[in-house]
């Protein structure tokens, strides 16, 4: 029965450190050279941010001026206002609100910048 308990024992610690190997990842090694430490300097220096402006707002001269570039520019339609009509020409919007239809009012555009600095 000890010799069981001993085979058991001697087994599961084996099967424990088979199961803890070091992980090796040969495209990123331990030891950078300088040329990628400078790069990875630079790059956790840059900062990004992401901003969006619509319906004729526009705020991004502040960014401009204030050291950031402009990556990538978007736009794309977007619901500046909504109106109440009424579904029918007898409806009662005041009295029956289930006859109100919400529509689009007026369509802007919303810009989206990509800035990083």
């Amino acid at each position: 029965m000890n010799k069981i308990k001993q085979i058991l024992q001697i087994f599961f610690i084996v099967t424990f450190l088979a199961a803890c190997k070091t992980s090796i990842n040969e495209d990123n090694p331990l030891f950078n050279s300088e040329e990628n430490t400078n790069e990875i300097k630079k790059n956790s220096e840059k900062k990004k941010m992401e901003l969006k402006f619509s319906c004729g707002e526009d705020g991004i001269s502040e960014y401009l001026d204030d050291g950031w570039i402009i990556v990538k520019e978007d736009s794309q339609e977007k619901i500046c206002t909504w109106k109440s009509v009424p579904a029918t020409k007898d409806c009662d919007m005041e009295k029956d609100k289930g006859c109100k239809i919400t529509k689009p009012d007026k369509i802007g555009e919303e810009k989206i910048y990509f800035l990083e600095k």
